[in-house]
């Protein structure tokens, strides 16, 4: 995962993805743990595919504290989910506790969410009748996926094609939502105002890093919810910035990918990452985001347009639940008004600094950073990061804006 790519073991004897193929399912895998030997990895399809490690990324660090749960993943260039069960039973080999996972890998974790329900009860059946593989062999054959045709068995972390569908889709992918409001929804309650300083982080492209103990699922979530704050649909900008990349969650094992990452949001459960201070630039426990890095601390603070940008956001999110439930509004969805929310934002900023960047006096001032909907105060640390991180630094900033 250093680089987004990897060799994977590829068959040349099987026919090959022609260009434009559904990818769909690529690998299978049934990890189990025993309270005597730890993590292991109990079957998998196909067989020769590499999983080194997978086992622990199925089964989240502190998973033995909760029933139930799911968890997003990154394995090389794919994307992981697993659903995990924990179980009492009386079995002195077992201590008391059968844990079990079972998982698929994708090169896209756009199609994950569909796979949900029976990855639920795969892991029931399997903690009830441990090694009764048919239904998965079954499932893997009928949504197995083909290699692409590059002819080194390198894929891409997001095919092309899944990604311009991800744009045509407002920008987002489609993913189950176990919170009975939505993730965004939750995601809104729980950072509050927060979120404005992590969608400025995320649209700097900076490494975040949250934490939280078991379960995952939800923090998964937020990973997402992250990606979401820093889309933007405006051709041609961002296309020399490092990729925002959802690693989703990661363990120890995941140090030395993370080590060469510029750009990433990830979650994990293991505490030992605080310590790390050179993997992230943004530490994110509970509802309380931190930085070491004194460039980035002034970011923490909300400006005046911020509270205003939070304001609105809930301001539509309240006309929307009431036009839900007083109009029986089905066609839009938080998940909609959050990420076009976001969208409309960020393209606002970058089509003001493109119009600037055109002009015969290509100057950044206080009206044009109102504009842009930022405050020409409060927010000028930002601007200043913005406009080396995504190439403006040529744009010339007026002294009253830098003086300010």
């Amino acid at each position: 995962g250093n680089s987004g790519k990897e060799k994977l073991p590829f068959n040349r004897n099987k026919p090959q993805a022609r260009p434009g193929s559904v990818y769909r399912v690529q690998g299978f895998y049934y990890s189990t743990y025993n309270n005597a030997v730890g993590c292991c990895e109990n079957w998998c399809l196909p067989k020769d595919m590499d999983l080194e490690g997978v086992e622990f990324k199925a089964i989240a660090s502190g998973s033995h504290r909760v029933s139930t749960d799911f968890i997003y993943f990154r394995k090389g260039c794919y994307f992981g989910l697993a659903c995990f069960a924990n179980m009492a039973v009386e079995s002195t080999v077992e201590r008391g506790a059968r844990m079990k996972s079972v998982g698929i890998l994708s090169p896209s974790y756009t199609l994950l969410y569909r796979y949900m329900s029976f990855l639920e009860h795969q892991v029931r059946l399997q903690l009830q009748s441990p090694g009764h593989y048919s239904p998965l062999e079954a499932f893997y054959e009928d949504k197995r996926a083909l290699l692409p045709p590059s002819g080194d068995g390198v894929v891409t972390a997001l095919p092309a094609n899944a990604w311009s569908a991800a744009i045509n889709h407002s920008m987002h992918p489609e993913m189950k939502i176990t919170h009975p409001a939505g993730c965004m929804s939750h995601f809104i309650r729980f950072f509050g105002e927060q979120i404005m300083v992590l969608w400025k982080l995320a649209l700097l492209r900076r490494r975040i890093l949250i934490f939280s103990p078991p379960p995952v699922g939800v923090v998964c979530y937020r990973v997402y919810c992250c990606c979401c704050l820093a889309n933007i649909s405006i051709p041609g900008v961002g296309v020399a910035v490092p990729e925002f990349r959802p690693f989703f969650y990661v363990n120890v094992a995941d140090i030395s990918a993370l080590e060469n990452e510029l750009s990433y949001v990830a979650c994990t459960t293991e505490k030992i990452f605080e310590e790390k201070k050179d993997l992230y630039d943004v530490y994110v426990d509970n509802q309380n985001v931190k930085t070491y890095r004194d460039g980035l601390k002034p970011l923490l603070r909300l400006s005046t347009a911020d509270r205003e940008k939070y304001r609105k956001l809930t301001e539509q999110r309240q006309m929307l639940l009431y036009s839900q439930e007083e109009n029986g509004d089905c066609v839009s969805s938080e998940e909609d008004l959050f990420i076009l929310f976001f969208l409309e934002q960020n393209n606002r900023i970058f089509q003001t600094l493109s119009e600037v960047a055109g002009s015969p006096d290509p100057t950044v001032t206080q009206e044009s950073v109102r504009a842009m909907g930022l405050d020409p105060h409060g927010d000028r640390l930002f601007l200043l990061h913005l406009l080396e991180i995504y190439g403006y630094d040529t744009l010339l900033v007026s002294e009253q804006l830098c003086c300010s």
